[in-house]
């Protein structure tokens, strides 16, 4: 709290109270005062710190008062639904082994009723706490027992429901085991001079022996869980301690039994615990110290252990009323039976939600309070329960509905007093509402005059004038009037203004135009807002074309025009202002004459959106009509929605209807088109600034239209629209799925305009749970062409979908259903499960696959190709339900049709494939594949011709896609390089090869979709050795081909009788000509006439050897021979006599040559 003046010599006294009782500083409050401030502090806050706090200003002028009021709810619970912690701890009677703890219950509106607390107590200077109680104690209230004398004691709380326990209470303030009546028994000694001893009243008394009995023994304390005992110790007591031993006696028994038989109590008091519900007992006290024990005390009368306090009952009727925008004030009826009341609780709830909310975290002593941090325009119930140490009441009956506003007072004064015009005679004056209407519609306003300088104000109109524009006849001109201005609403007159400036009444006759006025502001948001004017009353000599608005920061001195050219509108939106500022508005009239006279400085406006600011929201209702809608929870009893279309307020009726109920207004579009396009606005009255606005654009427009649509004409969305799917045995079925469809939906099926029932033809089902609607139907014809429609009626909305199935799109289904027809008829014998397919092997085999189902002992299984028996190594088998055909090194010779067929006494089936056009391409590139993933890499083998590139491979056939290239050049097959293969490599030849034809080979194989590469460098030193290997192959195959060599064959055995002529001719060859010998058992033939050689151009060679005897038996050899070398033939000359039996020797064979080197034939020449 600001405290002021601050004046240094002359300082107040600063009180702080809580609930009326005045607080001092402690470990949890804090006070400070000086430097004009007040301050409370808490260090650590809980419930016990719930109330009202007043500060009371104690000066010499006198006693200021403020107060407010201070809610603490709980702390989180330990555990989900416990309840809050105890409070207001308080410790009484204490003595020297006993003191009586007392607390207030927490209120439990959302959590389960307390049922029962446990009481913890700690030693001081320690941190030991120990729980004083076995079982929850029922009431708020338990006496402690077992302390030791002469030490303190703290104690604390919990509180135990179904759920859980509480979090421990604040604890209690220190209190000592010491009992009051020794400190009752010290007095003060006289000794010499001044001074003073203190001493024990029982140090005067005399030795003692035997106490006497204790006296005045009652019940100070009865409840259903114990029963406090107290007394007053024997007079004289004597110097030794006194102890105390308790007896109890049910009445009527006549036996009598000890108490505290284990432990002596030294208090004059004792909690007696564990007495038998129901039953009466009397009590007697026995007094004892060292030297023995009393006689016993008078019997106390019969007392029983029961509540003596009940729990009270309900508070009476309950009245809220209203207060401020954000509270409301409950009062309610003292309940008839309040014994030891410690207060009340106040539960609120949202009408209509059944969810009470605690009001108060602490009991209140009063029955009026308070509840703040209400939702403004919500409508609320409260209700209330009476607290007392035993429990809580009943909750009272319900208030009434309220809902959250202001209460109503008269108004707040008007303000901004302007002259809009003079003629000399009369004066029209303008003003501004009132900020605060009081709660209840303005129904008008009283205006007084006066002549400037003239005591008495002058009444001009008798009866409330309810525009804010008046204007005042019968005035003096030349004279000074001043003017203020009262507003009126059902609570009364409000407090008048203060008084105008000071006008002058003379004719304006200025050709400007005069000041516009009422200056009004909304939408007001962190950077804009829109500005709102009347035309000025006085035109001036021209009507008016525009107008400029100026702003200014608050402090600042120079105005800045928001708008560079006029506005026709009497509104603007004022945007790229700075968050947080304040700002004032002016506004500036223009005709054909210039810029009139500005109006009157509005009130500073912050530029900041309100918190909870809510804007226009568009929509379409259940009906389907379209609507602007607006909330405002912060209205009173007095405001009023405005809505307007270009800040116009509106008032066609034909195109709008305005619909406010409560805190919620709605703007109806009824015929809605393109002139429904616009800037939208509306603002509440009597609230702070309330407004908002929305543009009603095409594509918005669009969007509520179509929306609309779909309401006034609903449809039911479809997941799936009509579709049809065909089943085995050829069924076809025809389905749709809604969105939705609730148990009252209908629907029909219609084929070619006809509607169909459920029968045996047509299936028909629907499962509303799911929103499908089907049709199956077994048999699907050539009748069965056309159009296929089903209609759903489910309440308003309906739905219909159609399928059409004629010409192309009927054949398609009727050959699909004709087929699975055949297909379940297919499958009743032996059937392929999987029809023939093929793949490649990694041994780059083809293989035919098909799969087998429905076969038996007696199935036969046959492959064909080209309807010709396909012998196989071995027949498969049936029961692995898979067969296998490998193709291995497939070429064009493979092409054709191949056939697996099955069949038995139930019936056949057939599987087709053929191997040709593009099967068999693909085949070749997946081969391709295989092989390209096997390819070596490139191998150099020279031939006499050049040298070869070799590259192997599992397979390889010329059908397959690949290219060799050199230096990344594709070569083309020529005379210079061959392209060629063979079943297990592809080679190139390079012939004759040159310098040129050094670089990197590559070899590449396609399979369809990648690449498969090798490549070689044939330069440098792999080139030279290859080119040198070439060029000895190349000599070696000259020499072999031009040397001496026999063409026409010599047979390696001849046989001949004797006398006969042989002759063994033969034909050879040699470049140069071959030079010819003949021998006989490696000896050279003497030449005669009975041996003679022929030689005939070069070539024909023949030796004679006439009338054969015996000696010429035996090895004829020839050789033939040139530089480059020849060869020898061995012939076997056998020679029988006349009349001996030819030899038997093998049947001739052509003699075969031995080779003559060069080097041999070099030196043979």
């Amino acid at each position: 709290m600001l405290v002021t003046p601050d004046l240094k010599r002359v300082q107040p006294r600063a009180e702080w109270y809580r609930d009326d009782v005045l607080l001092k500083e402690s470990k949890w409050t804090k006070m400070f005062f000086g430097e004009g401030q007040a301050s409370l502090s808490f260090s650590h806050l809980h419930k016990d710190d719930e109330g009202l706090y007043t500060l009371r200003i104690v000066s010499r002028g006198g006693v200021s008062d403020h107060s407010a009021f201070l809610f603490v709810r709980d702390a989180d619970p330990l555990v989900t639904g416990a309840p809050g912690a105890p409070m207001d701890l308080q410790c009484h009677d204490a003595n020297r082994d006993y003191v009586i703890v007392t607390w207030k219950p927490p209120n439990t509106t959302t959590e389960s009723p307390v049922m029962g607390y446990f009481v913890d107590r700690c030693e001081v200077g320690t941190n030991n706490w120990v729980q004083c109680n076995d079982a929850p104690v029922k009431i708020c209230k338990y006496p402690v027992t077992g302390l030791f004398e002469g030490r303190s004691y703290i104690f604390r709380v919990r509180a135990v429901n179904s759920a859980g326990i509480s979090r421990p209470s604040r604890v209690s303030d220190a209190v000592a085991a010491l009992d009051p009546l020794d400190l009752r028994s010290l007095q003060a000694v006289h000794l010499e001079g001044e001074k003073e001893m203190a001493i024990y009243q029982d140090d005067l008394e005399g030795d003692a022996q035997v106490p006497g009995p204790p006296t005045g023994v009652h019940a100070s304390e009865i409840s259903r869980n114990y029963v406090v005992l107290s007394w007053e110790p024997p007079i004289p007591r004597g110097k030794d301690p006194l102890m105390y031993f308790i007896e109890k006696s049910v009445v009527g028994s006549g036996s009598w039994q000890r108490v505290n038989a284990q432990t002596a109590v030294r208090s004059p008091r004792y909690a007696v615990f564990d007495l038998m519900e129901g039953k009466s007992y009397v009590f007697r006290v026995l007094s004892a110290n060292r030297h023995g024990l009393s006689e016993p005390s008078e019997i106390t009368s019969p007392i029983q252990a029961q509540d003596v306090t009940v729990v009270p009952s309900a508070p009476g009727r309950v009245l809220a009323s209203r207060n401020t925008k954000t509270s409301v004030v409950v009062q309610w009826e003292r309940p008839k039976h309040e014994e030891d009341l410690l207060g009340y609780y106040v539960d609120c709830c949202v009408a209509g939600t059944n969810l009470w909310e605690p009001c108060n975290h602490k009991p209140i002593g009063y029955n009026r309070f308070v509840v703040h941090g209400l939702t403004t325009g919500e409508q609320y119930i409260f209700r209330v329960k009476a607290v007392n140490a035993v429990g809580m009441s009943e909750n009272s009956q319900e208030s009434d509905v309220i809902k959250v506003q202001a209460a109503l007072t008269v108004p707040s004064h008007p303000y901004g007093i302007t002259l809009l015009n003079c003629d000399g005679h009369s004066m029209t004056l303008g003003w501004k509402v009132p900020k605060f209407s009081g709660g209840s519609p303005i129904l008008g306003y009283y205006l007084d005059k006066r002549e400037v300088h003239h005591k008495n104000w002058h009444e001009v109109n008798s009866s409330p004038s309810k525009p804010t524009i008046l204007t005042v006849d019968g005035l003096t001109e030349g004279s000074l009037y001043e003017f203020k201005i009262a507003a009126v609403n059902l609570a009364g007159i409000g407090e008048p203004s203060d008084p105008s400036e000071h006008f002058k009444c003379e004719a304006w006759t200025m050709p400007e135009p005069g000041p516009a006025y009422d200056l009004t502001f909304c939408e007001v948001r962190d950077t804009s807002l829109v500005m709102l004017w009347k035309a000025p009353v006085y035109s001036g000599s021209s009507p008016v074309s525009g107008y400029f608005v100026d702003f200014r920061e608050e402090d600042a001195g120079e105005w800045i025009t928001v708008n560079q050219t006029t506005t026709a509108n009497r509104y603007l939106k004022v945007s790229d202002l700075q968050q947080g500022k304040t700002y004032v508005f002016r506004v500036r009239a223009v005709n054909a004459n210039g810029v009139g006279k500005p109006s009157e400085t509005s009130e500073p406006v912050l530029v900041e959106a309100r918190p909870g600011t809510k804007e226009i929201s568009a929509g379409v209702d259940e009906q389907g009509n379209i609507y602007l809608g607006f909330d405002c929870q912060e209205m009173t009893d007095a405001s009023q929605f405005t809505w307007c279309k270009s800040y116009e307020e509106i008032a066609d009726d034909e195109r709008f209807k305005i619909e406010t109920v409560g805190d919620h207004s709605k703007l109806y579009l009824k015929n809605p088109d393109k002139e429904d396009l616009g800037t939208y606005s509306v603002s509440v009255s009597d609230t702070d600034g309330v407004s908002s606005s929305f543009v009603l654009d095409p594509e918005e427009l669009e969007r509520l239209m179509a929306l609309s649509n779909e309401i006034k004409n609903p449809t039911i969305p479809l997941k799936s629209e009509l579709a049809y799917e065909i089943f085995d045995k050829g069924r076809v079925r025809f389905w749709l799925q809604a969105e939705h469809l609730s148990p009252d939906a209908s629907y029909r099926f219609i084929i070619n305009d006809r509607e169909v029932s459920d029968s045996e033809i047509h299936r028909i089902k629907c499962d509303k749970a799911t929103g499908i609607i089907e049709m199956v139907m077994d048999r699907f014809s050539i009748e069965n062409e056309g159009t296929y429609t089903v209609q759903i009626h489910d309440g308003k909305a309906k739905s219909q979908s159609s399928l059409v199935l004629i010409g192309d799109a009927f054949k398609t289904v009727l050959e699909e259903a004709e087929f699975q027809r055949k297909e379940f008829l297919r499958k009743q014998g032996p059937h392929f499960a999987e029809y023939l397919h093929w793949d490649v092997t990694e041994e780059c085999e083809v293989r035919l696959v098909c799969k087998v189902a429905n076969t038996k002992k007696e199935t036969v299984f046959k492959w064909l190709k080209d309807d010709v028996l396909y012998e196989t190594e071995k027949l498969p088998n049936l029961e692995r339900g898979i067969c296998e055909l490998l193709i291995p090194k497939l070429s064009k010779k493979d092409h054709g049709e191949y056939k697996a067929t099955l069949k038995d006494d139930r019936g056949q089936d057939v599987s087709i494939l053929e191997i040709a056009g593009k099967v068999y391409d693909d085949m070749i590139l997946a081969m391709s594949r295989v092989c390209g993933k096997s390819a070596s890499p490139l191998k150099v083998l020279c031939t006499p011709e050049g040298i070869r590139l070799q590259c192997f491979m599992k397979y390889f056939t010329e059908e397959m896609k690949v290219n060799w290239c050199h230096k990344d050049a594709k070569i083309s097959s020529s005379e210079h390089m061959r392209i060629g293969g063979s079943e297990e490599m592809a080679w190139l030849q390079i012939c004759e090869p040159t310098e040129k034809d050094k670089g990197k080979y590559t070899f590449e194989i396609f399979d369809g979709k990648d690449n498969h590469q090798r490549s070689l460098d044939l330069s440098g030193q792999a080139f030279d050795e290859a080119f040198a290997e070439f060029q000895q192959l190349k000599a070696a195959a000259f020499a072999e081909k031009n040397r001496g060599r026999l063409i026409g064959g010599l047979p390696d055995v001849v046989t001949i009788m004797e006398g006969k002529t042989l002759n063994l001719t033969c034909t050879v060859f040699g470049n140069p000509d071959p030079e010819v010998i003949w021998f006989k058992n490696d000896q050279d033939i003497q030449l005669s006439e009975h041996f003679s050689v022929k030689v005939e151009q070069a070539k024909y060679v023949s030796m004679t050897i006439k009338g054969v005897t015996s000696e010429d038996s035996g090895k004829y050899s020839i050789n033939i021979k040139n530089k480059y070398g020849g060869e020898k033939i061995d012939v076997t000359v056998s020679v029988y006599k006349h009349g001996e039996k030819i030899p038997d020797m093998a049947p001739p064979q052509q003699a075969k040559p031995k080779l003559i080197p060069a080097s041999a034939s070099a030196a043979g020449q």
